[in-house]
Parts: C-alpha cells; sequence; structure tokens
C-alpha cells in the first residue's frame, strides 16, 4: 500500500450505506485494512442496522442515527480495545449494514402434493402455493447464525430454506384441520395466520420475523378436478333423461342442416331430384292402387332413443355404496341385503329416498303370496 492511500484511509472518516438493489439484506463496508478512524462518523439510515465487528466477535450495534466513533459511544469496543483516556490512533474493524426493511413478493409452494384425509371424498393430495415477506428483527443473532462472513448477503439465499420450512408446517397444519377441501378458499386468511404463528419460533432463532404470509391457492390433481367438474355439470343438467332427449333433438336437427347445405351442391341437387321423383312417384302410388290392388303402406317413423338405465347408490350405517343396476339391486332384494327401508340415490333425484318411495324399485318388492292350502 503506497503512502497516499494510507493517508486516504486515514482521512476518510465517514460510513455509510445506501442501498440500490431489492434484495440485498447485509452489506460490508469496505476499508483498506479495516482501519477506521477515531472520532468518524457513522450514519445509519431508517431500516437499516450497523454491527461492528472486532477481531471475530460482535462488538456494537448502532440503530438508525448519526453517531461519532468516540469512547463514550463506544461502550462494548472501548472495553475489548482497552483503550486509555484521549486515545485517538485508528482502530480495525468490520462494520455490517443490515437492511431491517421488508423484503415483499417472495413465493413459496409445496415442491410433491400433500396427502391427507378429506372428511368428504377421503384420501385426497393437495398442492399449495402463496407469498410472503420476510424482516430482519435482531441483527446480532442473523448475523450469528445465518450471515457469518459473507460481505453481501441477499435474500435468494435464505428463502430457499424459509420455503421449506413453511412447507413443512403447512403440511402439518392441513393434516390436522379437518377443513373440507370444498371450504378450503374460505378459511385461507385463518390458515395463513396459524401458519405464520407456527413457524415464528423458528424464524426467530434465525433472527428474522414474518410480517406477512398468504396462500394463495390449494389445489387437488388435475384428473380429480375434471371429475369435480364432470359432477358440477351432471347437477347443472339436472334431470338426465330429459337431457339426453334434448341432445338427440340436438343431433337429429344438425344431420338436417348438414343434409340441407348438402342440396346446394351438384350432387345434393340431382340427389334431390331423385328424392323428388321417388316422392312423386309414391304420391301416385298412395293415389291409385297398385297391380295388385293394395297400397303402399307409409313409412313408418324412426324409433325413439331407448331409455336410460339409471344406477343407483345405498346409503346405510353412515356410508354409501354402489353404484348398482336395477338387476343388482333385485339380485340383493332377493337376499335380504335391499330393504323397502333403505335409502336410494340416482342421478336427477332430489335427495336420498326410501326404495318403496321410489317407482322405479317399488316393483321389486313384490308382495309375498299367501301360504299354499292345505293338502297341496
Amino acid at each position: 500500500m503506497g503512502i497516499l492511500d494510507f493517508l486516504s484511509g486515514q482521512f476518510i472518516d465517514v460510513i455509510h450505506w445506501t442501498d440500490n438493489t431489492r434484495d440485498t439484506m447485509v452489506w460490508r463496508f469496505e476499508r483498506e485494512g479495516h482501519e477506521i478512524k477515531y472520532g468518524a462518523k457513522l450514519t445509519v439510515r431508517e431500516g437499516q442496522t450497523a454491527v461492528f465487528v472486532h477481531e471475530g466477535q460482535l462488538a456494537d450495534v448502532f440503530t438508525p442515527g448519526l453517531y461519532m466513533l468516540e469512547t463514550n459511544n463506544m461502550p462494548i469496543m472501548t472495553s475489548l480495545q482497552h483503550w486509555d483516556h484521549g486515545f485517538r490512533s485508528p482502530f480495525k474493524s468490520e462494520v455490517y449494514f443490515v437492511n431491517t426493511t421488508r423484503f415483499n413478493g417472495l413465493k413459496w409452494g409445496t415442491k410433491n402434493p400433500i396427502i391427507c384425509r378429506d372428511p368428504e371424498f377421503g384420501p385426497v393430495r393437495l398442492r399449495a402455493y402463496g407469498t410472503y415477506s420476510v424482516r430482519v428483527s435482531d441483527a446480532s443473532r442473523f448475523l450469528r447464525e445465518i450471515v457469518g462472513t459473507d460481505g453481501e448477503f441477499t435474500s435468494d439465499e435464505i428463502s430457499f430454506q424459509i420455503r421449506n420450512i413453511i412447507v413443512q408446517e403447512f403440511s402439518r397444519l392441513i393434516a390436522g384441520s379437518n377443513i373440507p377441501v370444498l371450504d378450503m378458499a374460505a378459511n385461507t386468511a385463518d390458515l395463513g395466520r396459524m401458519l405464520a404463528e407456527g413457524i415464528s419460533a423458528t424464524i426467530a432463532d434465525y433472527g428474522l420475523s414474518l410480517p406477512e404470509l398468504y396462500i394463495e391457492n390449494v389445489s387437488l390433481p388435475a384428473a380429480v378436478e375434471r371429475a369435480m367438474d364432470k359432477r358440477t355439470s351432471m347437477g347443472v343438467i339436472g334431470n338426465l333423461d330429459a337431457y339426453t332427449k334434448f341432445q338427440a333433438a340436438e343431433a337429429l336437427a344438425a344431420e338436417g342442416s348438414a343434409a340441407g347445405q348438402a342440396m346446394g351442391t351438384g350432387f345434393g341437387a340431382g340427389l334431390g331430384m331423385a328424392m323428388g321423383a321417388q316422392m312423386s312417384g309414391a304420391q301416385q302410388a298412395g293415389a291409385q292402387p297398385g297391380p295388385w290392388g293394395a297400397r303402399p303402406e307409409a313409412a313408418a317413423p324412426p324409433p325413439p332413443p331407448p331409455p336410460v338405465e339409471h344406477v343407483w347408490h345405498i346409503a346405510e350405517n353412515g356410508a354409501t355404496s354402489g353404484p348398482f343396476s336395477k338387476a343388482r339391486l333385485g339380485r340383493m332384494v332377493t337376499e335380504g341385503s335391499l330393504r323397502r327401508d333403505s335409502h336410494v340415490w340416482t342421478q336427477g333425484q332430489d335427495g336420498w329416498k326410501r326404495a318403496e318411495d321410489v317407482a322405479e324399485l317399488a316393483q321389486l318388492f313384490t308382495v309375498m303370496p299367501p301360504p299354499p292350502p292345505p293338502g297341496v
């Protein structure tokens, strides 16, 4: 080090830090040989804390304000240095500026689905994600436990560890909450608050706090969501038999429209002429008897679509079973496992009903014949 560098190092006596980034949590003030002039000015701005480390030991912590680095302002440093009264030479220390503002917009999420027991659907796999903010609440502990000697520490270096803590606590919380999946959206605020409280002690050991934590979404696997969409669609449809007839009518109308469009082509024109000739001949044949004196019969209308067979669910002792076909229910009546007072349900039915109250199933419970006459 040249003489000019040494002299410039001795006379630079203003220590401060202005942060131009959005993710720097700790920054070390660099000086040649870590020499700081006795009586130098230390500026600590709002949202910052300055920590002095002397010979590897954490010495003094300065909150926002303007300080003259003298004996009366550095009690711990003075006891470590053993300065005599009136000592004015430079001293060697490292100065770490700690950003104590909030770091917002940090993301967390479950890497793998969480298996839990839902009171309505049974075992389900859930995924969740959200955002959180973190703040340094204890600068000295944060330096000792996390930063160490890192000269520039960013939020990315601690966010992965915090995400793991959040996911672990969320897994424990969601598994023991007994909140149905369909009610998760209405309870995300309470779940987020309980999640933040559950990890506050662990985060405090790092010298950190979580001012905010949000659960943005709790979702099911894609296959389960598609099944739920189908179930919702069936609920909107209502009467499945009427809906099937409506679909068949729309299909026939679409076929008729396609045939009408085909009439506009040359092939359609020829087909239309042939059909016209056949229809004209049929009308004439209908007006006069045939060569054998019999009138041609009119074309029969197409048969209606076959009825849709219902499948049934049975509720007994708080549990449901099924689906069962009507033929299977008939065998169950014979076996005695389906009774008149058994509760059944099928798609389009308004709630659970007794089997004997459903017209389609009442015929399964035939009246028992009287005993045979004596001697027969």
